[in-house]
C-alpha cells in the first residue's frame, strides 16, 4: 500500500470522531485505531509499522488518569459530554452530592443521539474527570463514586 494512501487515511480518521478504521485491499490490509501508538500495514510476506502521534495530550491522560481509590464510572461510547440535559438547565451532578444507582449523571451525544448515562453505584461524587462539551472515548472515566 502507498505511503501517501496511508498518510491520507490517517489525516481523514483526525478529522472524524472514528476511533477505528480497517481496510483490506486485495493481500494488503491497514488498521489505524486512534489512541493507540502504532499504525500497521500488513502485506502478504511481510509486516510493516509506521508509527504515529498519540492522540491524547499531556493534559487529557491526567484527565483520565485516577486521583483516588473509588469506583469510577467510565463511558460506555464515543460522543461528546454534557453535564446537563440544556444550556440553561441545572447540572445533574456535583462533587461532593450523593447519587444512587440509577442516578442520572450526565448525557454522552453519540451521533445526533441524546445518551443518558446512570450511576452504576451509590455514594458520593468524589471527582468528575471530564469538563462541559468536551469529547470521550470508550471507557474513559467520568466520574469517581465513593
Amino acid at each position: 500500500m502507498d505511503i501517501r494512501k496511508v498518510k491520507k487515511l490517517i489525516e481523514l480518521i483526525e478529522e472524524s470522531n472514528i476511533t477505528e478504521l480497517e481496510i483490506k485491499e486485495g493481500e494488503e490490509s491497514i488498521r489505524i485505531s486512534r489512541g493507540h501508538a502504532t499504525t500497521q500495514v500488513v502485506t502478504a510476506p511481510q509486516s510493516v509499522t509506521h508509527s504515529v502521534e498519540s492522540y491524547s495530550s499531556p493534559a487529557d491522560v491526567s484527565q483520565r488518569a485516577p486521583a483516588t481509590a473509588g469506583h469510577q464510572v467510565k463511558s460506555p461510547m464515543v460522543g461528546t459530554y454534557y453535564q446537563a440535559s440544556s444550556p440553561d438547565a441545572p447540572v445533574f451532578v456535583e462533587v461532593g452530592q450523593t447519587v444512587k444507582a440509577g442516578d442520572v449523571l450526565c448525557i454522552i451525544e453519540a451521533m445526533k443521539m441524546m445518551n443518558q448515562i446512570e450511576s452504576d453505584a451509590s455514594g458520593t461524587v468524589q471527582e468528575i474527570h471530564i469538563e462541559n462539551g468536551e469529547p470521550v472515548e470508550f471507557d474513559q472515566p467520568l466520574f469517581t463514586i465513593v
